[in-house]
């Protein structure tokens, strides 16, 4: 799953995503010599025969500059990146453009030390690699190859030596939901700068049968604000935008005093709870001196936008809902035009609970997830336990609103 949402120069300020998005997610080939089962890609030992030419990948990057100064960021992902003969002089072409070019490369024997210092040498400003547990037996179970774990984990920290910013992906559903509070603290003590925490869509290999309720989802995204306490960190979520309603009350819930059971938590939240301590010491008292997630508010199709290998465009990787060609159309019109991405950048059209919910304009929550379990990109969130547990955070809730900007 090579969807992984490398954001390390979120912006707030100015940046309207009803106009251009923040994050362009490239798929530039589906080959990859990794066999996750989790794949979002399905990807494959080789490149598919229509995946966009070398001059179609340079037009489509001339697209990007469309939008006008500053560029969306261009995040190459795939398959592999590596994989494709042209990488090379791709990235370099969108970096010539003056976009903030990042990269998802897969851990295989292509992604060596010197192509790294490489990567930093032209200009890459970032890289993310997936870590989906703290032991080789979780990580290389999933990743499909013995001996990934370990090289995985060197080539973090590698990634830290030479002073390249490093996001690790992970993603959430039942072979991994123990092994949080280790990962966790694992690329702690390698400094990694930002885990982003995916939270799992039943697409491509990926079945529902590797996912969470709503209530071990709830569990998850409350131990997440307690790590993100520890600092140095930044925690973010993929496909979980709630995530953003928890962090803002439980901030409210740790200034008023009120114990983290008000929120509704259960049995695994204590367990990760419980475990994070082990390995991290208490957690503290205090709120994260930010007051609200560190993310912007972005979700699928609002300041985000995928292409895959062929052209095609769509919300994001994890909702097949296609809504143009950039063969056919420029990117640019695509965003802007497009009925179904000007719909889906209104929360409000969405259904309830979604489409009523006072934190509608922070979470609108995961489109992909909606048409995944019910083939509506502008359902509701089915794994969102914020509208089952409302009334109990009546006191709250006023509060957190009046401290969450739009």
């Amino acid at each position: 799953m090579r969807d992984g949402s490398l954001r390390c120069c979120t912006l707030r300020g100015g940046w309207d995503f009803n106009q251009k998005p923040l994050l362009v997610f490239w798929e530039t080939t589906k080959a990859c010599k990794l066999v996750c089962k989790h794949c979002r890609a399905e990807a494959i030992e080789k490149p598919l025969p229509d995946e966009l030419t070398t001059e179609e990948g340079k037009r489509f990057i001339d697209q990007i500059t469309e939008f006008g100064s500053p560029y969306p960021h261009l995040i190459m992902t795939g398959g592999d990146v590596l994989m494709r003969k042209d990488f090379w002089e791709l990235a370099q072409y969108s970096i010539s453009k003056g976009i903030r070019t990042l990269v998802a490369p897969s851990v295989t024997p292509l992604l060596t030390e010197e192509k790294i210092k490489r990567m930093k040498e032209i200009g890459i400003i970032g890289m993310s690699l997936s870590l989906d547990g703290a032991r080789p037996e979780v990580h290389d179970e999933i990743r499909g190859i013995p001996g990934i774990f370990n090289r995985t984990v060197e080539v973090m920290k590698f990634v830290k030596s030479i002073g390249m910013f490093l996001q690790i992906n992970t993603v959430v559903m039942k072979p991994t939901i123990n092994d949080l509070p280790d990962v966790f603290k694992l690329i702690y003590d390698v400094g990694v700068d930002a885990w982003e925490v995916f939270f799992l869509i039943p697409t491509g290999r990926a079945g529902e049968e590797l996912d969470l309720t709503p209530e071990e989802y709830w569990d998850v995204v409350n131990f997440l604000y307690d790590a993100s306490k520890y600092g140095k960190v930044t925690i973010r979520t993929t496909e979980a935008p709630f995530y953003r309603v928890v962090y803002r009350l439980r901030v409210v819930m740790d200034e008023m005093g009120k114990d983290v059971s008000e929120i509704g938590v259960g049995e695994l939240y204590y367990k990760l709870r419980s475990r994070l301590e082990e390995v991290m010491g208490p957690i503290p008292k205090e709120p994260p001196k930010q007051k609200r997630a560190p993310s912007a508010y972005t979700r699928d199709g609002y300041g985000i936008i995928f292409v895959a290998y062929n052209g095609d465009v769509y919300p994001s990787g994890f909702l097949p809902y296609k809504v143009g060609n950039v063969r056919e159309r420029s990117l640019k019109d695509i965003y802007l035009n497009s009925d179904a991405l000007k719909r889906i950048r209104d929360w409000r059209n969405f259904k309830s609970p979604c489409g009523t919910c006072e934190f509608g304009f922070m979470c609108g929550g995961s489109r992909a997830r909606a048409y995944a379990y019910q083939k509506d990109p502008f359902g509701s969130d089915p794994a969102c336990l914020y509208p089952k547990i409302r009334e109990k955070l009546n006191s709250i809730i006023e509060t957190a609103l009046q401290f969450s900007s739009k």
